[in-house]
């Protein structure tokens, strides 16, 4: 997992995406249990309270459910409705992503040469 310390979206919200994006892809499967909520912090340096708030913001999705004492376990999930919610996360970072095109006075073209260009650079 990576974290940016200089980055504008906060430190539990990196983690957040990070996780929803191994949960929706499947890399993390129901039951399975997430990384210890202190394990996670010590790895990456940050505080308890940084994980937890990631961990929690999760569980209000319905992605996780936290078992007292054990910790949080990815809730099964039906992948139709997954794809669903991956896809109205890409629409939402587009049309993030348009509006700040259109106040840079970007055109059309060069938004989609600059989408192409990103797609060819991401591996995953």
């Amino acid at each position: 997992m990576k974290i940016y310390q200089n980055s504008s979206e906060p430190i539990y919200k990196q983690i957040a995406a990070q996780l929803r994006d191994d949960i929706l892809s499947g890399k993390l499967r129901g039951g399975e249990a997430l990384p210890s909520i202190r394990g996670l912090a010590q790895d990456l340096k940050i505080s308890v309270i940084t994980t937890m708030k990631a961990y929690e913001e999760l569980a209000n999705e319905g992605l996780v459910t936290a078992s007292q004492g054990k910790g949080y376990f990815v809730n099964a999930q039906d992948m139709r409705l997954l794809a669903e919610q991956h896809m109205r996360r890409v629409e939402e970072n587009l049309t993030e992503a348009i509006r700040s095109a259109k106040i840079a006075g970007m055109t059309l073209g060069e938004l989609q040469e600059t989408l192409s260009a990103l797609w060819s650079l991401d591996a995953g």
